[in-house]
């Protein structure tokens, strides 16, 4: 029998070779007799403070990429690896059965757009009669099971048992998001991936990564753990798109785009706030999206199921008949000709984008008015770019709270005020309590006005100070029109 150590490289044991393991455990406090406890280096707390505590609630064996001072006790194996993260995933995924090569997974990457992508391909694939899984910021799935998501990109331990459920459950592929937080953390060490797709790169999470460049540089690192039977799938009207392919070892390499020569090419034909008329590859569709960045998402999404060798004419039949994904350019409408748009823009160039798509479809008599905020503990670099893109492009701004956690919330509005000039500033109102900043949009709206909500989308909870309330943009939009 394979023992799960044998899927670590270069370790040193100390203590009993190969003791039988019950289950694998990064967090001290669930470490039960018999465990294997990994000590993580982590961004708040570093495991291996806690390596006496999880011996003493029973573990059998320790990882850790520096042994515990003072004596090591007989009974318990001590496996020194240079990287307990990545030897965390390697360990996971020898655990679970190696669960992702016997799927068909697919990640996608990227700064925007990696949710409706991942979601729409299991939608699409189920269409197609596939059992399929999804891991995503908004929801987990396992065939039709709905599991509540926890992150973008869970953990070692999560994904490879989310994984293997999905091939016990019979799935042939698995839809995932990648974050870059995940790939830097080496939450994906080991599994095997039949694709990659790159959506884009603007600013965001520079409040982890520090630079631009560091952030570039773990999304490049994605496609260079695909392997050579993968394919990699990119967007070439992004900069950042040849780049991705520099050092990756898929042998197929693929294009999408709107603008330049590419394998899979789309163009919006006609476009309304109910949806537009696209062509891809030249074959024209009616689909239930709008907006240039949704273009591209559905182009990658075309371009992904002819990589994965799906028939063209029944996809794009599909493609005409799923809808946006919860949160994402989301519509309310109020009895008298009012427009609410929920929409998980969290980022400057989301932002943008959501805006001009709006500007480019609303009537000249209709305002505009962006409610919109940051999140606290996060990139504040960010902050005043997001407000000067919400000004530039509406009639009427206002700023108020996102996820404050544990910033002050009118903190956070001052520094997005500091992007504003004086006549930005004069249409500009600052309402902390985000319930009341809705209240305020919908009473200052006139009949064919829109409401621009932005930040949230598909989150059903505010974070405030480290506690989670229950609030839905959606919700609430609709109850300031009734």
């Amino acid at each position: 029998m394979v023992h799960i150590f044998d899927a670590l490289s270069g370790v040193r044991i100390s203590g009993p070779q190969r003791p039988s393991i019950r289950n694998i455990q990064f967090n001290s406090r669930k470490v039960e007799s018999g465990d294997l406890f990994v000590a993580v280096r982590g961004t708040q707390v570093d495991g291996h403070d806690y390596i006496a505590d999880a011996i003493a609630q029973g573990a059998a064996a320790v990882v850790c990429e520096s042994l515990p001072a003072g004596d090591l006790e007989p009974e318990v194996s001590y496996l020194l690896v240079e990287d307990s993260a990545e030897a965390l995933a390697r360990l996971a995924a020898a655990y679970y059965g190696h669960p992702s090569e016997k799927l068909q997974l697919v990640g996608v990457t990227g700064t925007n757009g990696k949710t409706t992508i991942a979601t729409l391909l299991y939608d699409l694939f189920t269409a197609l009669g596939h059992r399929c899984g999804l891991i995503s910021t908004v929801v987990y799935r396992v065939a039709g099971e709905r599991i509540e998501s926890t992150h973008t990109t869970p953990d070692p331990l999560t994904l490879n048992r989310l994984l293997a459920e999905m091939v016990d459950a019979g799935c042939d592929y698995c839809f995932m998001e990648v974050s870059s937080h995940s790939i830097v953390q080496q939450r994906i060490q080991g599994l095997k991936f039949r694709g990659g797709i790159f959506t884009n790169l603007t600013h965001d999470h520079l409040d982890y990564h520090k630079t631009f460049a560091e952030y570039l540089r773990a999304k490049q690192s994605f496609f260079s753990i695909l392997p050579e039977t993968a394919f990699a799938l990119t967007n070439t009207d992004d900069r950042n798109g040849e780049i991705m392919l520099q050092n990756t070892a898929a042998r197929r390499r693929a294009s999408y785009s709107l603008r330049n020569v590419a394998d899979y090419h789309g163009r919006i034909v006609e476009e309304h706030l109910d949806g537009m008329e696209i062509e891809m590859n030249r074959q024209a569709l009616w689909v239930q999206f709008i907006g240039r960045f949704n273009a591209y998402n559905l182009t990658a999404i075309y371009g992904a199921a002819m990589e994965l060798g799906q028939d063209s004419a029944e996809v794009l039949r599909i493609l005409s008949t799923l809808r946006p994904v919860s949160g994402r350019f989301e519509q309310i409408r109020a009895a008298d000709g009012r427009l609410g748009i929920v929409d998980y823009a969290h980022t400057p160039d989301a932002l943008q984008n959501v805006i001009d798509t709006i500007n480019e479809l609303r009537k000249a008599e209709s305002g505009l008015i962006t409610v919109v905020g940051c999140g606290g503990n996060r990139d504040a670099t960010k902050r005043p770019v997001m407000a000067r893109v919400a000004a530039e492009g509406s009639s009427r701004v206002i700023l108020t709270s996102d996820n404050p956690r544990f910033e002050d919330p009118q903190a956070i509005l001052d520094e997005m005020r500091t992007g504003l000039d004086a006549d930005q500033l004069a249409r500009t109102l600052t309402i902390a309590d985000r319930r009341e900043a809705i209240r305020t949009a919908a009473a200052l709206a006139r009949p064919g006005d829109i409401i621009l909500v932005a930040g949230k989308g598909h989150e059903p909870y505010q974070e405030v100070a480290g506690i989670r309330h229950h609030f839905d943009d959606r919700e609430e939009v609709a109850a300031a029109f009734a």
